[in-house]
């Protein structure tokens, strides 16, 4: 299983909209083939910092992902909210 972290940094005037891009495609993205958990965190001391924290099957899961329709139509549209390069790492689960 591959637990993967994205870092976003949404301008303060544009929270509100990637809050309404979240919840029309969060669904969706959680119901992604391979995808057995989604949520997404704000940063409690820096408002619009959030991360986004999702459980893929394995790397092969979230690369179909990435390659599908539905990340093609959420993910540029979150870049038009971003005011820093998002950052993204993937882990491997050890401890259960």
């Amino acid at each position: 299983m591959i637990v993967r972290l994205v870092t976003l940094k949404i301008a303060p005037d544009r929270v509100d909209d990637f809050l309404a891009l979240i919840a029309t495609y969060r669904i969706e993205i959680g119901g992604a083939e391979g995808c057995s958990f989604l949520e997404i965190l704000e940063d409690e001391s820096e408002p619009g910092v959030f991360v986004t924290h999702s459980h893929w099957e394995d790397e092969n899961a979230l690369n179909r992902y990435r390659r599908s329709e539905l990340f093609g139509q959420v993910w540029p549209a979150i870049k038009l909210l971003l005011i820093d390069k998002p950052t993204a790492r993937s882990f491997q689960r050890k401890i259960f």
